[in-house]
């Protein structure tokens, strides 16, 4: 297993909300962006939430998701894991981001958003017994991994809609 280290977060110092991932896959952390994988739903849901192409350049996404308040980062900073998928990632040495200070500097979030069940497992592990977030309401929305194909995009995006609504 090779030692995998996530990306920087997508925020606005205003964001009201944080999607939290697990840990970036190969091609996101290939091209150095946020949901990468061309099968992968988030840019398709998020273009639909947000009223944006999601085949625009990432630069135009990021900024359209800056200014409807939603920051993006993952739960883990660094991770062992045997290819992409978040059910290879060795839980045990993982260690999260630090969002002590995140959240510090985005004081205004005030909900988060899991993209997928593992994501909020990890949460839960290495983030949750730190104890100062667990008063921020949290959902787990359905997973936008392509590995997770068994809702309709439709269906996703409706399960999302949650966010916009934030």
């Amino acid at each position: 297993m090779s030692l995998v280290r996530g990306l920087p977060p997508i925020a606005a110092p205003d964001a009201r909300v944080l999607v939290l991932g697990s840990m970036p896959g190969a091609a996101s952390l290939a091209a150095g962006q946020y949901y990468a994988h061309p099968r992968n739903a988030f840019w398709p849901v998020m273009g639909a939430l947000f009223g944006f192409d999601p085949r625009a350049e990432y630069p135009e996404r990021v900024a359209r998701l800056q200014a409807a308040g939603v920051a993006v980062w993952d739960v883990l900073a660094c991770c062992q894991r045997r290819g992409s998928l978040d059910a290879a990632i060795d839980l045990a040495r993982a260690q999260p981001n630090d969002f002590r200070t995140f959240l510090a500097a985005h004081a205004q979030i005030r909900r988060l958003y899991f993209n997928g069940a593992a994501a909020e497992a990890a949460w839960r592990r290495l983030v949750l017994p730190q104890g100062a977030w667990a008063a921020l309401p949290r959902w787990r929305l359905p997973s936008t991994s392509p590995a997770h194909a068994s809702l309709s995009l439709a269906r996703k995006i409706e399960a999302w809609r949650l966010l916009a609504l934030a």
